[in-house]
């Protein structure tokens, strides 16, 4: 029921059911033109028990019905693993805008409060002791730091450029999810319409597996010569046989469809209708394979993945290696505290931590030196860029193997739609005529069993033919990285 529909009965019970005086003067009211037209008070009575069940009744949910362009569009806005991809590039994008930030000046604050010893007099005498617990007074105190790299012999700029080729790996990570999503929606939609040909084609042949009992029945009970007992339980067997696979083709549909509402983000209970009545050989035509290769080759979000890994490892080898060396950088401070009761002491040679304000600006390097650490991230980084070659060496070797069996599927799969259409044609007329002349009791049962099996079978083959065709050029676009 939709919503609109429900709150419209809901609105029409609470009319009716919320109140006492209304419902008094509704029951007056519906009565009064009853009587004056003389109609019996039972009839008005059924009229209101058929309104209220009216309201009470869930109202039929209509289906939607949706083309194959529609599921994919759908599909690709429901599939969380595109969410878990898109977050995969914010990731990416956070470790760059992390990296560019280090070209920054990064600032340290230290504020500090806490008991301190009086401190009279000057730097010459004082009536106090530094450690005299006896008088105390509080002190604040503030330090800052800053830090502004100049140069970092390349830590940064590799960083930044890594985190760059970072960015591009996981678009086209989600290009791939995309394409995958693609593929997948096309499989189930593909395979709902293929066990729907099916479940009719057996529901045909059990039809005429059933007329053909009736008429073996009558010729039996007729004493037909051309009949004999062991025909009706070869026929019952037949049909028997038949309804199993009609079972299966049920069941293949209902998981199909339940396959392709999960990719729609549609609950189990949704009704859902496809436009294509009947499975079809899909319009596209294969084009020549060695442009399927070198599309490939430009569009596969694979091959770019690779690409851009390689840059991103290229750099972070390079970042690994610049920690040899030392950061260059301006360095500024500022320091600040204050205390009641100590004198202020204003000699350079006697600073005093408690009670001063000062500050500076220099020019410095940090150099971190270790023995083997640096080298085994060196190491490690290395070692990642290489395994990530040889993922492109494989993908290289693979990839036009994926493509190659994906054409030659379809390849095979036209041919076979081409020769099962004859074959089934031609069972259907071998079927029909034994049939016929089973009716007139000039044929045996054992031409029903033979024409009947060889056009289930032909007719069979076609159609899985025709979704094997379909199916090849789905997973050909997606070999190609061509997604819709």
């Amino acid at each position: 029921m939709t919503q609109d529909a429900r709150g419209d009965c809901r609105a029409r019970e609470d009319e009716m059911k919320g109140s006492s005086e209304v419902t008094k003067s509704f029951r007056i009211r519906s009565l009064l033109p009853a009587a004056a037209h003389g109609v019996p008070g039972k009839a008005v009575g059924a009229l209101l028990a058929a309104v209220l069940l009216a309201c009470a009744a869930p109202a039929a949910v209509l289906a939607e019905t949706l083309t194959l362009k529609e599921c994919v569009s759908r599909a690709l806005a429901a599939a969380p693993e595109l969410g878990e991809a898109r977050a995969d590039i914010e990731l990416s994008s956070a470790k760059l805008s992390e990296a560019k930030g280090y070209r920054l000046p990064q600032i340290e604050f230290l504020g500090l409060t806490g008991p301190v010893p009086q401190a009279r007099g000057n730097q010459v005498s004082s009536p106090d002791k530094i450690n005299d617990t006896d008088h105390l007074t509080w002190f604040e105190r503030g330090d800052a730091t800053l830090v502004q790299p100049i140069y970092t012999f390349g830590k940064i700029s590799h960083a930044m450029s890594a985190a760059r080729h970072g960015i591009e790996v996981e678009k086209a990570r989600l290009e791939q999810k995309r394409n995958e999503v693609v593929v997948k929606v096309k499989e189930y939609y593909y395979g709902v319409l293929l066990a729907r040909e099916l479940k009719e084609l057996l529901g045909e042949v059990r039809g005429d597996l059933t007329r053909a009992r009736d008429k073996a029945k009558k010729l039996l009970e007729q004493n037909s010569s051309n009949v004999e007992e062991a025909d009706l339980y070869k026929l019952d067997a037949f049909t028997g046989e038949v309804d199993k696979y009609r079972a299966e083709a049920t069941k293949g549909e209902a998981l199909a469809l339940a396959a392709l509402k999960s990719k729609l983000g549609l609950r189990p209970e949704t009704p859902l209708e496809l436009s294509d009545a009947r499975l079809q050989r899909a319009g596209d035509r294969f084009e020549d394979l060695e442009g399927y290769l070198a599309r490939a080759r430009a569009g596969r979000p694979e091959f770019r993945q690779v690409r851009e890994g390689l840059q991103a490892r290229r750099e972070l080898v390079a970042a690994a290696r610049a920690a040899r060396y030392p950061d260059i950088f301006l360095g500024g401070n500022l320091s600040a505290a204050y205390a009641a009761g100590r004198d202020r002491v204003t000699n350079p040679w006697v600073p005093d931590q408690f009670n001063h304000v000062w500050g500076g600006v220099a020019l410095g390097f940090k150099w971190k030196l270790d023995f083997g650490i640096t080298a085994a991230k060196v190491s490690q980084e290395q070692a990642q860029y290489d395994k990530l070659v040889s993922t492109g060496r494989f993908a290289d070797e693979n990839i036009p193997l994926q493509i190659r069996k994906y054409y030659q599927e379809g390849v095979e799969a036209a041919s076979s739609i081409d020769a099962t259409r004859g074959g089934y044609e031609n069972s259907k007329k071998w079927a029909v005529t034994a049939l016929a002349n089973f009716d007139f009791g000039i044929g045996p049962a054992k031409e029903i069993f033979d024409s009947l099996q060889q056009y289930a079978k032909m007719r069979g083959a076609y159609f899985q033919s025709v979704y094997n065709y379909n199916l090849a050029l789905a997973n050909l676009g997606y070999a190609v990285g061509q997604g819709e």
